[in-house]
This record gives C-alpha cells, sequence and structure tokens, in this order.
C-alpha cells in the first residue's frame, strides 16, 4: 500500500493486514518522504565537532519533520538546530529550546542559513517554569534528550530532561509528544504507552522515535530510508522457524526490523512475494548479533538490507576459503565473523590473499562453520 499525503511525501506499508485496523489508515501516519541518498545536509551546518558529530542525518530529519508537521511545534532540547531547521520548513511556527546557549547560538546561525524566520528561540532548562510558561498551547512537542555517550544498557531512566518530566511540564500545552530515543533499546525496555519507531539509514540502525497522544498510530514499527518503506505488526502471525541448515539463498533484515520484532511481519511479506510453490523463510542464527533469513526462494524485497547467494558452506579454514574464492572471480571479503580484533586484520589478509576478481562476498562463521555468501541486487 501507498499513501501520498502532501508533496514529496510518500509511505509504503509492507502490511496487507492494514485496512483491518480500527480507524482509516490514510489518517494514521505522514510518512516516509522522498529523500536523497546522503546523509549530509545540504548546507553544512555551523556548529562544534561534538555537535555536529551527533546531529540527526537529513533524510531522517526530513522525514521526521514530514510526519510531524503541524501548525506550531516546540522543539525541547534542539542542540544545534539540525532538526529544527527542518521543522521550520514544514510548520507555520516553531519554539525551540535549549540550555546551552553556545549551542542555541549555532541554530540561529543555521535557520537563517536556511531562510528560516518562524522560529522562536528560548535559551533555559526546558523544565524550568520561566521557560515553559514562553510557551504557548502547540500542536506538537519534540525532544531529543541528552542521554550518556556509553551504557552497558540503554535504559530511558538515562535520558534527560526524563520523558515523564516532560509529558508532566507540558501537559497543558499539547497531549502529542515525540521522543528521541536510543535505537538499542528493544521494544519491552519502554514502560510508556507509545509508538515505537525504530528507523534504519542505508542499513544501519540510526534512530528510535517514540510517539505519544494522538501521535501513536501502531505498537511499532520498522522504517528503512532511503527506501522508503515501513512495517507495522499483523497479530496472530507465528513465529519464524529457525534453522541450522543454509539453503540456496540468504536474506540479511533491515535492522530496523530486527530491533522493533517483526520478523514474522517481514516472513509473511516475504512469501506473498515468493508465492505458495516456493518454499518457506527459516531463521538462521549466525551468533548473538547477526541473523539471516534463508530460502530456496529468490526474492527481491525492500526490507531486506542485503539479498544473497549462498556460494558455499564449509569449516571456517581461511587458507581453504582463500583457495576456494581464488576460482569464483571474487576480489574482496567482508569479514562478518565474531572474529577477536587482535585477529581481524590476519584473518582477513589469509581469505583475502591473492584474490584478483571483481566480485565481493560476505563471509560468515557460525560455529566454526562458514557461509560464503554473494551480494546480489546489488543496486
Amino acid at each position: 500500500m501507498t499513501v501520498n499525503a502532501g508533496q514529496g511525501l510518500k509511505l509504503r506499508i509492507l502490511q496487507t493486514s492494514l485496512f483491518q485496523l480500527p480507524l482509516n489508515p490514510i489518517n494514521y501516519l505522514l510518512l516516509l518522504i522522498d529523500v536523497a541518498r546522503r546523509k549530509q545536509f545540504e548546507k553544512p551546518l555551523h556548529g562544534d565537532k561534538e555537535s555536529l558529530r551527533f546531529a540527526t542525518p537529513e533524510p531522517i530529519a526530513r522525514y521526521r519533520a514530514q510526519r510531524l508537521r503541524s501548525k506550531v511545534l516546540a522543539d525541547i532540547s534542539c542542540g544545534i538546530g539540525g532538526q529544527t531547521v527542518f521543522f521550520a520548513q514544514q510548520c507555520e511556527f516553531v519554539y525551540a529550546v535549549e540550555i546551552d546557549p553556545i549551542k542555541i547560538e549555532y541554530a540561529k546561525q543555521n535557520c537563517a542559513m536556511y531562510g528560516l524566520d518562524n522560529v522562536k528561540f528560548i535559551c533555559g532548562d526546558a523544565l524550568d517554569p520561566k521557560v515553559i510558561e514562553q510557551i504557548p498551547a502547540v500542536n506538537v512537542i519534540f525532544s531529543d534528550p541528552f542521554r550518556p555517550a556509553e551504557e552497558s544498557e540503554r535504559h530511558v531512566s538515562s535520558l534527560e530532561p526524563g520523558i515523564p518530566n516532560v509529558l508532566a511540564a507540558y501537559g497543558e500545552k499539547t497531549r502529542n509528544f515525540a521522543f528521541e530515543a536510543p535505537p538499542q533499546m528493544p521494544p519491552e525496555r519502554i514502560p510508556f504507552d507509545c509508538e515505537k519507531e525504530y528507523i534504519s539509514l542505508d542499513g544501519q540502525l540510526n534512530r528510535l522515535t517514540l510517539y505519544f497522544g494522538g501521535l501513536k498510530q501502531y505498537d511499532r514499527m520498522a522504517v528503512a530510508l532511503p527506501a522508503g518503506e515501513g512495517l507495522v505488526p499483523k497479530y496472530g502471525l507465528p513465529q519464524v522457524m529457525e534453522t541450522d541448515k543454509m539453503k540456496l539463498n540468504a536474506y540479511e533484515p533491515e535492522p530496523s526490523v530486527v530491533a522493533a520484532g517483526l520478523l514474522p511481519e517481514l516472513v509473511e511479506s516475504m512469501m506473498q512475494m515468493a508465492g505458495p510453490f516456493m518454499g518457506g523463510f527459516e531463521l538462521f542464527r549466525v551468533d548473538k548479533k547477526r541473523l539471516l533469513l534463508t530460502s530456496d526462494a529468490l526474492i527481491k524485497q525492500s526490507m531486506i538490507k542485503n539479498h544473497y547467494l549462498v556460494l558455499k558452506v564449509c569449516p571456517f579454514k581461511p587458507k581453504e576459503i582463500n583457495k576456494f574464492l581464488k576460482g569464483q572471480n571474487i576480489g574482496s571479503v567482508v569479514l562478518r565473523a565474531g572474529v577477536k580484533p587482535e585477529d581481524y586484520w590476519e584473518v582477513r589478509n589469509e581469505v583475502e590473499k591473492g584474490l584478483e576478481g571483481n566480485k565481493t562476498v560476505h563471509l560468515f562463521v557460525k560455529d566454526g562453520t562458514a557461509i560464503l555468501c554473494e551480494v546480489i541486487f546489488n543496486d
């Protein structure tokens, strides 16, 4: 299903059960814009090195601004304004709050660079009553709270300002809230009645947005950019069957699908594409971090990060693997194995020694067994 909602906005939900939902799906989401295949901003942002490093990538900033498009929006903890710029392009007016006076000056410069004059900047603590009173009733409040650079396990309690505090402080301004959260948090670790939207960009898990109030449309969603695809839950599906045997083809799901726990929905979509006579798709767990779907069926699916032809399954012996690859027109190997960092280059050099072909293979290792996969549909 594709939904168009305004210029440049395109949604494709890979979910045949969408019309079984209680509300009209057209009103459910303003989703997934056509975005250029780039991570950098059209105009280089002003900001310090650390702020620029953590700025929201442009395709995601554009997408999110489309989804939250409204008359008046408040951007809490706006930083250097990388997201604010796109909110201001989509909304009639934006209130931008930032506690760091240096960052808010960068945000002003960035909005001015884009020719935007519909933003009111407020420097102060977002939970300070003097700041809150400067913001009238709004349609949407977006908050990108501070979170530690590293944690052994991500939790919403580490966000600052905390989600419950923002909800309480701004509850009279609106019922529609959106929060950015660490994408490494699985849905079960998020103790709120909200939609958990996991976004992957160019095949990497990048963002998690939590939607509250009228912004919540589903319990979970997986989004793949720049493909412009979304996957939502369909309840009652069986769990994906697991196997230890690799078949003719392997499929690496978009990480947003895995993070959102939507593998059954993805497999159902793939089975519809393959048809009833091509066999099923099974889950092949490589290790704790990596998983593949495998099948004798060959299809092209937009929520798959990489489609593979399985070339060989054999013992993980680098010299023997190297000998096999020399006869397959292979020039390079992507090592997708849990190799110790200190051994990585030694193993990779041994596997790639003397290769002169023009193809690339991905090498997975499961319990001492190597799975050599060639990427197909590489467009």
